[in-house]
């Protein structure tokens, strides 16, 4: 008995000794949840979600990618039909899919790089047939379930799927996304983004991603600031100081069509003086978005400037979408 009792005490301890930041990847996870915007179909044993907002093809995808899927295809005569069926009579006639000549001028091939010949590819009667020299993308016909080249910038709804088997978990932040960290100071999760975008565009990738640009509370501004500076110090480039794009993040406040500067969640910017930096205190009404010097001040920024940013996931939120999932 005294046996067991210590075996069970050392791998108790062996489970809470792990570092939180380490944000350890699992299969353990609520069960076959992805999103709680995207649906499962067990016979596929992946996830998928219809955007019914028209995107042109590289928009679709990369919106696709920013909520950690991938643009839809149909692999075979199954997937297609068990797709349609999941929206039944609301299945819009014709949807961009995940198929381009992008990489090689009509050799059309999947975004996971897969050969179309080895995927569904029924085509339209006469297609594909690069019409005017410019069809390097694909749409899908719901009426006869057939595919059919066309110009990438036609603007389309579509699908995004993500795989139960491509599926890790971050159990410290309770999302997908390995790339978010814990901070244990507050109890909220940070990803650092080094693809610059502008704060618009920033803003929407974050709220894609079930998050938002990173708030600064006015209680811990100094605790927050200092940890996103560790956070941030890695994605810093040489000669940051002569090359100032590189040294902002966008971060979540603004003062757009508002009196007074405010946070992306509505509460009022109130943080000390020396929290900003000196010459960049919000007074330029041609600068109403909100960013953060690579020393921890604030400042602020031209919206359409491109500069890197960081989203903020909220734990508490992350579970109110899991139990309303269920």
């Amino acid at each position: 008995m005294f046996s067991k009792t210590l075996l069970l005490f050392l791998v108790v301890d062996v489970v809470w000794s792990e570092e939180p930041n380490s944000n350890l990847q699992t299969d353990v996870r609520p069960d076959k949840f992805f999103r709680n915007d995207y649906s499962y179909i067990e016979t596929e044993r992946s996830f998928y979600k219809l955007h019914i907002s028209a995107q042109t093809w590289a928009d679709a995808k990369r919106t696709c990618v920013q909520e950690g899927a991938t643009l839809w295809h149909p692999d075979n005569d199954d997937e297609m039909h068990a797709v349609i069926s999941l929206w039944n009579t609301t299945f819009p006639g014709v949807i961009y899919v995940g198929m381009s000549d992008s990489m090689m001028n009509r050799e059309f091939e999947t975004v996971e790089g897969k050969l179309i010949s080895d995927v569904y590819n029924k085509w339209e009667p006469g297609q594909p047939n690069n019409y005017g020299g410019s069809q390097h993308c694909i749409r899908f016909y719901k009426s006869e379930n057939v595919l059919d080249d066309t110009v990438c910038d036609d603007k389309y709804h579509f699908i995004c799927k993500k795989s139960l088997q491509s599926l890790k978990w971050n159990n410290y932040c309770n999302v997908s996304d390995p790339d978010y960290t814990l901070n244990e100071d507050n109890g909220k999760c940070y990803k650092v983004h080094t693809t610059p975008l502008s704060w618009y565009d920033a803003y929407a990738t974050c709220r894609r991603a079930k998050s938002h640009l990173a708030v600064i509370s006015d209680q811990s501004a100094n605790q927050l600031l200092d940890y996103l500076v560790n956070l941030t110090e890695s994605t810093l480039k040489p000669r940051v100081k002569e090359n100032y794009q590189r040294g902002i993040y966008h971060v979540g406040f603004h003062n757009r069509f508002i009196e007074g500067w405010q946070t992306v969640k509505g509460t009022p910017m109130n943080v000390d003086a020396e929290n900003w930096l000196d010459g960049y205190k919000p007074a330029d009404d041609r600068a109403q978005c909100g960013s953060m010097f690579y020393t921890g001040r604030l400042i602020n920024t031209d919206c359409d400037m491109k500069c890197f940013f960081i989203c903020e996931h909220e734990l508490s939120s992350a579970s109110t979408e899991i139990s309303q999932y269920y």
